[in-house]
């Protein structure tokens, strides 16, 4: 038995502050990546920021993005079908966008293979417009940058098919082979009490991974006003994750998606392969990489 402690979502984040200083506007609801990509160059080239928008490295990451626009990530039997054409509209972007500077090559490029590298630092340090990570930031956030500038949280920008991030989160469970199997099952019951669980949440900034506080909300105890917008942004955002997200986080190979497409696609960015050959190589290492798993490798 066990609980969910807290349900995580993708999505972006904004130096609201270098907005206003640049006079340049914010996207309003329903703007797509590209009014994004665009205003945070703007933002960076008024301001000299050096990275105008950053993500973090991460197959994960990329994948809510491409199911917005259109990417069906499985076929119709259920099986991984990660090349189609929504995934080449968001590879595209994320190719291009790292040629005309709106990303940095350095960031990225600077590990290989599947390797996860985040930009929390630079937007911590101001030197990045936007930054697409998700609510897990939200207490180091109002930790490290607190009130020097304002760190703000945005909806997921839309694609043609939705507005969604990916779900993820973090969960308490009991161990089946405990030597206290009754104190391990009255702990669990008590933390697992919805007065219980609405404190923990409170305090531990995170969205609540249980569907009774979701509706209700649960009074965050912060005082940061940057801190509750990014909770309530994050919280209202899960009703509008697509069910392809939410199927593909619940697939046992998942893992060796995320992988293929962001070694194979970084690895394009950086000009070892053409994006034509990066997917190939990503549709040749699920495959293989699975039929591994399956034969117990």
């Amino acid at each position: 038995s066990g609980f969910m402690t807290q349900l995580t979502v993708t999505g972006p984040y904004v130096n609201k502050t270098l907005f206003e200083q640049a006079e340049v506007p914010m996207p309003g609801k329903g703007a797509t990546w590209d009014d994004w990509a665009k205003a945070s160059k703007q933002v960076a080239d008024k301001l000299e920021i050096p990275i105008p928008m950053a993500w973090d490295r991460s197959g994960h990451r990329v994948s809510g993005p491409a199911i917005a626009m259109g990417a069906k990530m499985f076929d119709g039997s259920g099986e991984p079908a990660l090349i189609d054409e929504g995934l080449k509209r968001m590879t595209q972007r994320l190719y291009n966008w790292h040629q005309q500077g709106i990303m940095a090559k350095e960031l990225w490029g600077s590990v290989s293979g599947s390797a996860y590298l985040g930009a929390n630092e630079d937007f911590t340090n101001a030197q990045v417009v936007m930054y697409m990570s998700g609510s897990w930031q939200i207490p180091q956030f109002a930790q490290n940058i607190g009130d020097a500038f304002d760190w703000w949280a945005v909806p997921a920008p839309c694609g043609p098919a939705a507005c969604t991030g990916m779900p993820g989160g973090a969960a308490l469970v009991a161990m089946k082979d405990t030597k206290h199997p009754e104190e391990v099952a009255k702990l669990m019951d008590w933390l697992a009490q919805e007065e219980n669980l609405a404190e923990f949440y409170g305090r531990t900034l995170f969205i609540p991974g249980h569907l009774g506080l979701a509706e209700k909300g649960v009074d965050f105890d912060t005082d940061d006003p940057r801190a509750k917008h990014a909770l309530e942004t994050f919280a209202g955002a899960v009703p509008g994750i697509s069910q392809t997200a939410f199927d593909l986080q619940g697939y046992v190979y998942n893992r060796v998606m995320f992988n293929a497409l962001i070694s194979r696609l970084n690895e394009a960015i950086m000009g070892e392969l053409t994006l034509d050959q990066a997917y190939e190589r990503m549709e040749q290492d699920i495959q293989q990489q699975i039929a591994e798993k399956k034969r117990g490798g």
